[in-house]
Order: C-alpha cells, then sequence, then structure tokens
C-alpha cells in the first residue's frame, strides 16, 4: 500500500510518501490511522486528532470507514478550504 501525506501531516510524519504492509486487521481507513499512530512519534503526532485528517483513497475523497487494501494508494490531508 502506498501512503502519501500533503501539508502539516507530511511535516508531522517526515516523508511526503511510504510504502507500508499493514496487518489484516486493517482494513478501513480508520484501522489504518490507528497502525500509522502507533508506528513512531511523528505518526503519533499527525494522527492524534483525526477530525484534522481527510484522506482519499485511490484519489477519491474517503470516510473513516472506507475500505483498504494491498494495492491502495492513500492520501492523507488536512481539510481544504476555499476562497
Amino acid at each position: 500500500m502506498k501512503l502519501v501525506y500533503f501539508a502539516w501531516v507530511r511535516q508531522q510524519v517526515g516523508v511526503s510518501q511510504e510504502t507500508v504492509t499493514p496487518p489484516a486487521e486493517v482494513q478501513t481507513v480508520e484501522d489504518l490511522m490507528s497502525w500509522l499512530a502507533g508506528r513512531g512519534e511523528g505518526h503519533a503526532r499527525a494522527f492524534a486528532d483525526r477530525s484534522r485528517i481527510r484522506a482519499a483513497v485511490n484519489q477519491v475523497h474517503a470516510g473513516p470507514a472506507a475500505r483498504v487494501g494491498a494495492g491502495d494508494e492513500v492520501a492523507f490531508f488536512p481539510p481544504v478550504t476555499g476562497g
């Protein structure tokens, strides 16, 4: 699974992208965020307040219950506002 991080999420995690192999029990975006939060201090900071993070699975906005799989690209980013 390819993960891509944007804006302050990238700053907290310390990389713009990474490839991971989560355990089989990681089946949703929420599961993935929980698993990532346990990977280290940067990930823990980035995923501490999940209300501040949005996700896209294969470039389509996805909620916490969206399914994720081994071949997916999952992007994490802050909420976007327009003006």
